[in-house]
């Protein structure tokens, strides 16, 4: 689903910390615009996370209006979002960093296997 979500959109930006999940739309809409700077109407995904790092929002614009959409982590005790701890900084990350973030992992991975293309038509056998 979220996926879905993201395939148009250029850019994803994380917001650093913590960020108050009693504010919907227009109050993040607001924080994009007087914290960051950044204009919430272009083609960019903005993710929050909570305080207890076990839940996430996705902001973003699609052409006629604003889609939120979050995840939950359903084991609170032992599951949490490796999610950055400097507020009030954004940092643009690729898709393939959030879906590291989505499956539990941190979004600086210091090794990962590298994507191989392969020509069948000139591989041996």
């Amino acid at each position: 689903m979220l996926n879905d979500l993201l395939r148009s959109i250029d850019r994803i930006y994380l917001a650093y910390g913590v960020t108050d999940f009693r504010k919907q739309i227009q109050s993040l809409c607001s924080i994009v615009k007087s914290t960051f700077g950044m204009n919430p109407y272009n083609k960019s995904a903005y993710i929050f996370c909570n305080k207890k790092r076990n839940s996430i929002r996705v902001l973003c614009y699609d052409k006629n209006g604003f889609i939120l959409a979050q995840k939950t982590l359903l084991d609170t005790e032992k599951m949490k979002f490796q999610w950055p701890k400097n507020s009030k900084e954004l940092k643009n990350i690729s898709k393939q960093q959030l879906n590291w973030l989505l499956s539990g992992l941190k979004i600086e991975q210091k090794t990962s296997f590298k994507d191989i293309e392969l020509d069948l038509e000139n591989t041996a056998n």
